[in-house]
């Protein structure tokens, strides 16, 4: 007699049966046991099995929606979201570990305001009761309890971690949110939880009165991070993983505590969450430093020249793109504006557009009086130096004042290009683009040439310099972005014309309004307006 088959379940294959033919057992068996039985433990394996079908959804799905952030303030906020919602709480804050890479603590709220985080950095250190070593007989009642992931097969609701004095906190105690002091040292992945804060015992007494000013009367904390540890093999040269990078705290506005389920779900997440901050705050890293050595590439002030007020709004895109600006006394009152760009991004182009920005420079002290001889000689360093290499600027020479026959205070100002857009001026009587001569960016020819223009800018009126990337953050064609940049420039308010700081911000405002749920159409160009009014 052969024994009967368990019930198949889809995508489990069921246990080996038993042999044909073998010996009776010692023990006979009542031969309807595993008949009854096996309904019974079949529906209840269903039931496991659907609810891990709906926890890997559920993280699925939110992993997802973190993955989608790009930045760390956005990533922050998804996590709280996130974890607020896996574990059941209304309110938290998570903080980024100074040491990380940040340079700074970083701390973000959800449901907190600056002043309730504030109340919450004046807790004293040491607010958790002290204990030392694990216990057998499981935690004492209103005492902070240590709980990490575990398999779905372990919701057994046991204890399963020592406690920890404050102290014992590792290089994570926390300077930097006090909610966080009592987490397990650094390689320990379990959370801790204070399920009853007005009823725990060896609470500092400011902890409770900060929980009862805020509203909160439960928490459950865990630390971010990474799995990755010291490299090994052919990568043991590489730097060591990221380890702790920051922690998160979820608050109960009654005395609560997730469930097993929920802080397994809530560690994977967080699991998963360590690893994307540590990426962003690498990206984030590598971002600031670029970004930083930009700044030092550009000027630092404006010069103040007599007769000629300057305004510069200068907005870097995420890779760090090529565009520059210049301004620059000159002999005898002289000033020099240039504009352009490079035809990259990243490093590499920010280190190039330093060495374009030093020589054309060098060039304009010499002989800035002929913008064409100075964009000439710029062409043969770059076609030279970096033949790979194309670029496009503009430089207009500002003559001293009172050069022009008949006017005390007049300027002249002669400008060439290379394949860079045409200046725009405003005035009370115009806006209209300068009509400078087609030419090609730099680079591009084995003889670049243009003739020079020149303009006589009256008082009162305004030249404004500008990127390409101005006109293509538009999201709009060449030609409808010139005639909005017109537009704007020609509905400055008659109190701010003569500021050349309310003009620059009145444009850019206009030509780039901020998006309702969004970047702008291609925020990875740079922005630079360069405005020179003339009194």
């Amino acid at each position: 007699m052969t024994s009967p088959h368990p019930p198949k379940v889809a995508g489990i294959n069921p246990p080996v049966p038993a042999p044909a033919h073998t010996s009776a057992p010692a023990v006979p068996t009542p031969p309807t046991a595993p008949e009854a039985s096996s309904p019974a433990s079949g529906t209840l394996f269903q039931d496991r099995l659907a609810g891990w079908v709906s926890d890997l959804t559920t993280l699925h799905e939110l992993t997802e929606r973190l993955s989608r952030t790009a930045d760390l303030d956005a990533a922050l906020r998804e996590l709280l979201r996130a974890g607020a919602s896996l574990v059941g709480a209304g309110r938290g804050l998570v903080t980024l570990h100074p040491d990380s890479g940040t340079g700074h603590p970083v701390t973000v709220g959800l449901g907190l305001g600056h002043a309730d985080i504030g109340h919450i950095e004046t807790i004293p250190p040491a607010h958790a009761p002290r204990t030392h070593g694990p216990t057998t007989n499981g935690p004492p009642a209103h005492s902070p309890r240590t709980h990490g992931p575990r398999s779905p097969s372990q919701y057994d609701g046991q204890y399963d971690g020592p406690y920890l004095a404050p102290d014992d906190a590792g290089p994570f105690g926390s300077p930097y949110v006090r909610l966080l002091d009592d987490l397990p040292p650094e390689g320990d992945r379990s959370g801790r939880i204070h399920p009853d804060i007005p009823g725990e015992d060896g609470l500092d007494p400011r902890y409770r009165e900060v929980a009862a000013r805020l509203g909160y009367a439960a928490s459950y904390a865990l630390p971010l991070e990474s799995a990755a540890g010291p490299p090994s093999g052919p990568d043991a040269d590489a730097p060591p993983g990221a380890g702790r990078v920051g922690a998160a705290v979820w608050l109960y506005d009654e005395p609560a505590e997730p469930n097993e389920r929920q802080r397994h779900l809530a560690g994977l997440y967080c699991g998963y969450a360590a690893e994307h901050l540590a990426r962003l705050i690498e990206l984030t890293g590598a971002r600031d430093t670029v970004a930083a050595l930009r700044e030092e590439l550009l000027p630092s002030r404006l010069p103040h020249i007599p007769g000629i007020r300057l305004a510069v709004r200068h907005r870097t895109g995420p890779r760090g793109g090529g565009n520059w600006f210049d301004a620059l006394p000159l002999p005898e009152g002289a000033l020099g504006l240039a504009i352009g760009g490079i035809t990259d991004s990243g490093p590499g182009a920010v280190a190039a557009t330093g060495r374009l920005r030093a020589s054309l420079r060098a060039y304009a002290v010499m002989e800035g009086e002929d913008p064409v001889a100075v964009l000439s000689d710029l062409e043969l360093l770059l076609r030279l130096t970096e033949p790979a290499r194309t670029a496009t600027a503009l430089f207009a020479y500002c003559e001293p004042p009172g050069t022009l026959p008949g006017e005390g205070r007049g300027r002249k100002v002669v400008v060439a290009g290379a394949g860079h857009c045409s200046p725009l001026i405003v005035g009370p009587g115009r806006v209209e683009y300068v009509e400078t001569s087609l030419s090609a960016p730099l680079g591009m020819l084995a003889c670049w040439e243009a003739p020079s223009v020149e303009i006589e800018p009256e008082p009162g009126e305004t030249l404004l310099f500008y990127s390409d990337g101005l006109l293509h953050r538009t999201g709009d064609s060449m030609d409808r972005a010139f005639a909005r940049l017109r537009s704007a420039a020609a509905t400055v308010p008659r109190s701010a014309r003569r500021d050349p700081e309310a003009i620059a911000d009145h444009v850019l405002r206009t030509v780039l309004p901020e998006p309702e749920g969004g970047d702008p159409a291609d925020p990875a160009e740079d922005v630079v307006l360069l405005v020179a009014h003339f009194e």
